[in-house]
């Protein structure tokens, strides 16, 4: 057993502490917010990652949308591509779910110890092969190894491998969450063409998720009035958006700018290591960002399956990271350019490319099983295989309904 401190209690930060207790190691939560940080639309979970949550103890179908299609349509309403899950949802073994963030971010909390209001400031060696950690307010925590969970802002990747903050890449998404105007059931669709974006889900407690894609300039200021300008772009658009927007107000929307790292070779050194948006920030785009730290998770507790003591933690942290950044890459590439809505990339969002690929049987499932197949590592059976039968009590394990 060894003690770990993880820095950041979003959703990576806190899955990787849940496999850490998980496996029998002493873990430590330093979060700098002063509560959890449940702002945030809905995320969605895909089957192979929610395999890895089932792992850890965590059953989002227990609070979210379970969803069997994905559907691309065109603003008036045509489906031009229709995505059936079926097949990915048998391999992985369970199902993919949109569910509120906040909800995910409770079920993952469940007793996990987090200290927060503790602001990470420094992280130094120690002399008998850990490291220390001082929070600003002159706190000092001591432990075999530091995970820094820490966000697109992450002060642990600054000190530890790149100080180059997260550059924007033109776009941004104002997405939100309200009670359900209409009926989704278990479809998600995106609704594009070629300078336009926007997307809707049922993501479970009679809530429908959204988003609307836009350019935006580095710098540039929040909408004051964003529902009349959301309005102005995409007014056109068919059902059900006439109906969202008839339901939203402006205090319903949140802007996030879409941002994008330099995924480097190495996410650490010596017996530090990052995961999720700390080592790979990008856009949230197939809500990818979060499906990525869930991989981490995965590829980590695998990792860390071999090590005996702490002098082995360095060689496992580097080969969780040699393992994970050829993935990782190919999803931040996969974010930032499937919605870039100027330049070459733009032609995928053609109305003539669309229908044509609508036309070439079973095209559409291919491409997205495909997608999710080669951005996962599908490591949850043998991560299952290392896991504990019965967890330590400290760890809450959020039960399905009837098991």
């Amino acid at each position: 057993m060894v003690h770990a401190l993880v820095i950041g209690a979003g959703l990576a930060g806190l899955a990787t502490a849940r496999g850490l207790l998980a496996a029998g190691h002493e873990v430590t939560v330093l979060e700098r917010a002063p509560g959890p940080r449940t702002r945030g639309g809905a995320v969605t979970v895909w089957p192979f990652q929610n395999a890895i949550l089932s792992v850890l103890g965590v059953h989002p179908e227990t609070a979210g949308q379970p969803l069997d299609v994905v559907q691309l349509r065109t603003p008036s309403g045509r489906t031009v591509m229709r995505h059936d899950l079926a097949d990915v949802i048998t391999e992985a073994g369970g199902p993919a779910v949109a569910i509120a963030r906040r909800a995910l971010l409770t079920q993952l909390a469940s007793g996990i110890p987090v200290e927060y209001g503790a602001r990470f400031s420094q992280v130094t060696p120690a002399s008998n092969g850990g490291v220390t950690v001082r929070t600003t307010d002159g706190a000092e925590y001591h432990a075999d190894m530091l995970i820094g969970a820490d966000g697109v802002h992450s002060r642990v990747r600054a000190q530890l491998v790149d100080d180059t903050p997260a550059r924007t890449t033109g776009m941004a998404t104002w997405q939100g969450l309200i009670p359900a105007p209409v009926e989704l059931g278990a479809q998600t669709a995106l609704m594009l063409d070629r300078t336009r974006e926007c997307g809707y889900l049922g993501a479970g407690d009679g809530k429908v998720a959204f988003f609307f894609d836009v350019p935006w300039s580095p710098g540039e200021k929040p909408w004051a009035h964003p529902l009349s300008e959301l309005r102005k772009r995409y007014g056109d658009f068919t059902w059900p958006i006439p109906e969202l927007f008839d339901a939203l107000t402006d205090d319903d929307l949140e802007l996030f700018p879409h941002t994008r790292h330099r995924i480097t070779r190495a996410w650490g050194r010596g017996p530090c290591t990052l995961v999720g948006d700390a080592a790979h920030g990008m856009p949230p785009v197939l809500a990818q960002g979060l499906n990525q730290g869930l991989e981490d998770v995965a590829v980590l507790m695998t990792e860390l399956a071999s090590v005996r003591g702490r002098a082995d933690l360095p060689a496992a942290f580097r080969a969780y990271e040699r393992t994970r950044r050829r993935r990782a890459v190919l999803a931040s590439a996969l974010a930032t350019d499937f919605i870039r809505l100027d330049g070459p990339t733009a032609w995928a969002h053609s109305l003539p490319l669309l229908n044509l690929t609508s036309r070439v049987s079973g095209m559409g499932p291919a491409v997205l099983a495909s997608v999710l197949r080669g951005l996962s590592h599908r490591r949850h059976d043998e991560l299952s295989a290392l896991a504990l039968g019965t967890p330590p009590a400290a760890l809450h394990v959020v039960r399905p309904t009837g098991a």
